[in-house]
């Protein structure tokens, strides 16, 4: 049996990598045109570093055997904050970087086996900027780099934001009595394990109907209000909303606003974003970011009130979902021509010939067919697209 590539890993075809390659040229040429500096962190740190103060798991992390714990980055912000607080520390804010490389994650399969999953993604980190134009301006970035991606509207490209203060306000409800399992619950959507780990009834009536609330930002903010009252938080979502919806709606991007949304790595203490696109009728992931103020003070020695936010492209989901669409674009369609007497093959013959002029693919059934409903049959079961019938 020949040697196969490590399951998960990315073997790809000339026209893969050099799609790839076309995709993070367009990016960092947009990256620079924003004022982007390109950083290349390294592919091997230090576990205390990729564990990100514990926001990851180290068990979704592939581990090297070397002399001190090492292993390969699932992700690129904590090298790029590490370095931001150290090489970096005294250089001027806000730090405005960008890197592109490939990250490693462990995972384990339903039988219990570590498999290594390899992902190729290119993004920007903006830090030393606390207030909410940070946010606006990596939103705004994002959605502009969907047009040199040419993400459009048929893609029903959809960006959920959620933010890290709401799921917060939410969980007061709880008296305190915050578990890891209860947060996954809201973060899920689990209805079920809200109904049997919640013994509140008040509380647990309130969580379901909050679990509710999600979509439109305006509608959400405001049921959010009359429900916890006024808040700073709602204040600062509605400005930020107020300058992205219009951007958004230009560029063919619909928002929605959900306040339990967690991303699966908690990096993220502020806002937290995604950016999903239909693909085989299934949401594909292409983007993720948000705030992460308390990881980047993991790194710093001197500063405690450093800030920063950034995103990252998942660079083989566009190129997969893109290929996707190609295919089907460039699809020549599949015609059956049938007839119902043998004395029409030749008729069947001339029509053949004038749809390989206009260059479809189209064949002619040798026998001929009782019924045009059965030749409609058969071309189902040879998967052609339409039947040209005679009679």
């Amino acid at each position: 049996m020949p040697i196969q590539a490590a399951f998960g890993s990315k073997d790809l075809n000339p026209k893969q990598v050099q799609r790839n390659q076309e995709l993070t040229s367009k990016l960092s040429h947009l990256y620079k045109q924003w004022g982007y500096e390109e950083v290349s962190p390294p592919n091997v740190e230090r576990l205390e570093t990729l564990i990100a103060g514990g926001a990851i798991s180290d068990k979704e992390i592939v581990k090297i055997v070397a002399d001190e714990p090492l292993g390969l980055r699932p992700e690129m912000t904590a090298s790029i904050a590490r370095a931001a607080t150290t090489r970096l520390a005294n250089k001027q804010r806000p730090l405005r970087l960008w890197a592109t490389g490939t990250v490693f994650k462990s995972n384990e399969d339903c039988d219990g086996k570590y498999l290594v999953e390899e992902q190729l993604q290119s993004g920007v980190e903006l830090i030393g900027i606390s207030g909410v134009n940070a946010e606006v301006e990596l939103l705004y970035l994002l959605l502009e780099a969907l047009n040199i991606l040419k993400i459009r509207d048929l893609d029903n490209p959809i960006l959920l934001i959620g933010h890290k203060s709401l799921f917060n306000l939410i969980l007061k409800d709880l008296n305190g009595k915050v578990t890891k399992n209860i947060e996954n619950f809201l973060s899920n959507f689990d209805l079920i394990n809200i109904e049997n780990h919640i013994t509140d009834s008040d509380v647990k009536q309130k969580l379901k109907e909050v679990l509710k609330i999600r979509g439109n930002p305006k509608n959400v903010l405001d049921s959010l209000e009359s429900i916890y009252g006024r808040n700073n938080i709602f204040n600062e979502l509605k400005r930020l909303f107020n300058i992205i919806e219009p951007i958004a709606s230009t560029h063919g991007v619909k928002i929605q606003l959900d306040p339990t949304y967690l991303s699966h790595f908690d990096l993220y203490t502020g806002l937290i974003f995604e950016l999903t696109c239909k693909y085989n009728y299934c949401p594909k992931i292409i983007a993720r970011g948000g705030r992460y103020d308390e990881l980047i003070n993991i790194f710093s020695e001197t500063n405690k009130e450093e800030t920063g936010a950034g995103f990252s492209f998942s660079i083989d989901n566009i190129r997969e979902m893109q290929e996707e669409i190609s295919s089907i674009k460039d699809r020549q369609e599949k015609v059956l021509i049938a007839y119902n007497d043998n004395k029409l093959y030749q008729d069947a013959l001339i029509l053949q010939s004038q749809l390989h002029d206009k260059g479809v693919i189209a064949m002619v059934e040798l026998n001929p067919c009782e019924t045009k409903s059965l030749a409609k049959e058969i071309s189902i079961k040879r998967s052609f697209d339409r039947v040209e019938w005679i009679s």
